[in-house]
């Protein structure tokens, strides 16, 4: 029986120093988070700016986040590079550090020759060879190819493919295929802005940027929804609604990173070529932190 994803999982920052990836402030948050009511972790996700990473610097992020992370805690790790050999190869380098899940992307930079065809080769493929369960990750926003809900439905039947994170915010999506897919696939949201619909239509969890800044607040909302407190549930979704617009739409990772820090864990700079923030947009920031009452500096 395939194992479920279920709860929140934030998904972890690269701390960097002098452009160096910096393994010790990556424990240091991990630790943090520790206490609290999560789920997981996931690394080398959009918010870790995986793309920038080498294949070393990711190995000793994943070697970090296993050594740091509590007992329980499931780990995560994006492995989805754009050819499939590739990202067989990736992953299964990344499963022999004892990985929970292997978390992959769609191939986008051929995005025209992305049809389902394509997509489901590649996932097939992966699932059949992976040496850890596959999740696939459906970011459109970002990476411009989508997996619809049939080939979902079909791909959700093969023994290693243990779920999706889908970061599209259609919630028609996950409605056309929740009806059909096996008990045990795990559907977490990754869309902030609809946590609490997407967990009454039959989500599982979610992989939630903004759960890196107020990690407590989105544990919270889970735990609120599973206790059928749907009112208090639904006045913390617009709690948080615009903090995920602001990390999420308006300042992508340079204001993830910069929230972090103001909340009390470690963001640093991000790296190049994502710009810090200017001085304006930390004051918009920092008043979006504010109103949450999340801020310590």
């Amino acid at each position: 029986m395939q194992e479920s994803f279920k709860g929140i999982f934030p998904p972890l920052a690269t701390p960097f120093i002098d452009d160096k990836i910096s393994p010790e402030k990556f424990k240091e948050n991990i630790q943090k988070y520790n206490s609290l009511d999560l789920a997981g972790y996931v690394i080398l996700g959009t918010s870790g700016e995986s793309p920038l990473l080498s294949v070393e610097e990711s190995e000793k992020l994943v070697q970090a986040g296993k050594e740091a992370a509590s007992q329980g805690k499931k780990i995560i790790v994006g492995t989805g590079l754009e050819s499939t050999k590739m990202t067989l190869e990736f992953t299964n380098r990344m499963a022999d550090l004892d990985i929970d899940a292997a978390m992959i992307r769609t191939p986008s930079y051929f995005k025209s020759r992305m049809n389902r065809e394509a997509l489901k080769k590649h996932f097939l493929l992966l699932a059949d060879q992976s040496k850890v369960p596959v999740l696939i990750y459906n970011n459109p926003r970002v990476l411009g190819v989508s997996v619809d809900s049939e080939l979902l439905i079909e791909l959700s039947k093969h023994p290693n493919i243990a779920g999706i994170k889908d970061s599209s915010g259609d919630l028609s999506f996950l409605a056309e295929t929740i009806p059909h897919l096996d008990p045990h696939f795990s559907f977490l949201i990754g869309a902030g802005s609809v946590i609490l619909p997407g967990l009454r239509l039959g989500a599982t969890g979610g992989i939630l940027a903004i759960a890196g800044i107020a990690p407590a607040r989105c544990a919270e909302l889970y735990n609120l929804y599973l206790e059928g407190k749907m009112d208090d549930a639904l006045k913390l979704q617009f709690d948080l609604a615009p903090l995920n617009r602001a990390v999420v739409q308006t300042f992508g990772i340079p204001g993830l990173k910069y929230s972090l820090d103001m909340v009390g864990y470690y963001g640093g700079p991000c790296r190049l070529p994502l710009l810090p923030l200017d001085d304006e947009s930390k004051k918009e920031m920092k008043a979006v932190l504010s109103k949450l009452g999340l801020l310590t500096k």
